[in-house]
């Protein structure tokens, strides 16, 4: 008797800056009802930021016809055409509800004023961009992600600045004190934060900065194996895709903080497996339990074991 065939899940990213007509909060909560009310209706999972200047999303469905109708609807619904989806196809189910969240801005840098054009803005195509890095010379690289997305992959030399979140990001440029001509090249998981992150960077006078069209798993799609190093964090259960674009085999998410972990641990308390970060390891109550709740219990009772922990952790860091 033959094994059924695991369970895929088609996983699509895409963002779109558009100025929405109805930008009051009451507003954006009838856009958020309509939006909800589809992804129902096709079982559509995953996570949706709305803002005035547009939507952010990452999302999934077990059927490649309903993702497809949903994309189309998305784009009727918002009456923006040419958005740059960017799919793949996974073994993990990358989240387990559809959810949107209502924010200032889609991709927060502390500009809700600036709502990048429909022009391109100084984009390189994967090849362009390997042309830079394996021809030119004067050229610096840098990653606009968080620190916790660059300690697991991130392009061959570039710089990757140890923020916790995106509004750092102008200021830590500022204090490289880079010259203002020199070739800057820019790039985030799948294009978002660099389109932001450019007009910020020009409006403080960098005038020569380059960003990486449709981000990482662009670029991983095309050039496999190539000028990426490491794998890429993705912001669900997936936790990471490797250079085939899968769900990452190294990498869980550390139940006591939601970071990115590969370091196994067996619970002292419940024998549960987990794998948990690097700083976590480092606190006496974390680094040998698999919970908050196993952690306390293991410290009014040791010794004692517990029942085995069954988690589902959702991922919902946007």
């Amino acid at each position: 008797m033959s094994k059924e065939s695991p369970q895929m899940w088609f996983v699509t990213t895409f963002y779109k800056f558009t100025v929405l007509k109805n930008q009051n909060k009451a507003d954006l909560e009838g856009v958020k009802s309509s939006l909800e009310s589809k992804a129902q209706d096709l079982n559509i999972e995953g996570l949706l930021i709305l803002g005035p200047d547009g939507f952010n999303t990452t999302c999934t469905s077990t059927s490649e016809s309903a993702l497809k109708v949903w994309k189309e609807w998305m784009q009727d619904y918002f009456q923006s055409s040419g958005i740059f989806f960017k799919d793949s196809v996974s073994s993990v189910r990358p989240f387990h509800r559809f959810k949107v969240k209502i924010r200032n801005e889609i991709v927060t840098i502390g500009a809700p004023d600036l709502v990048p054009n429909l022009e391109e803005n100084h984009h390189l195509s994967p090849e362009e961009w390997n042309k830079v890095l394996k021809e030119e010379k004067d050229f610096v690289v840098i990653d606009t992600r968080n620190w916790y997305e660059s300690e697991i992959g991130t392009f061959k030399g570039a710089l990757a600045p140890k923020i916790e979140q995106f509004t750092e990001f102008p200021e830590w440029v500022d204090q490289q004190q880079i010259p203002k001509d020199k070739k800057m090249l820019i790039f985030c998981t799948g294009g978002i934060r660099c389109e932001k992150g450019i007009y910020e960077l020009q409006r403080r006078g960098y005038d020569n900065v380059w960003q990486l069209e449709g981000g990482i798993l662009n670029y991983i799609q095309k050039h496999p194996n190539d000028q990426w190093q490491g794998e890429c964090f993705v912001f669900d259960n997936r936790v990471a895709v490797d250079q085939n674009l899968q769900p990452s085999q190294t990498y869980k998410l550390c139940p006591h903080c939601g970071q990115p972990a590969k370091t196994k641990i067996q619970c002292q308390r419940c024998d549960t497996e987990a794998c948990v970060c690097e700083q976590c390891l480092k606190i006496d109550w974390k680094k040998d339990t698999c919970s908050k709740n196993c952690a306390y219990q293991l410290e009014l009772h040791p010794g004692r074991k517990g029942k085995h922990q069954v988690r589902v952790i959702e991922n919902l860091r946007k």
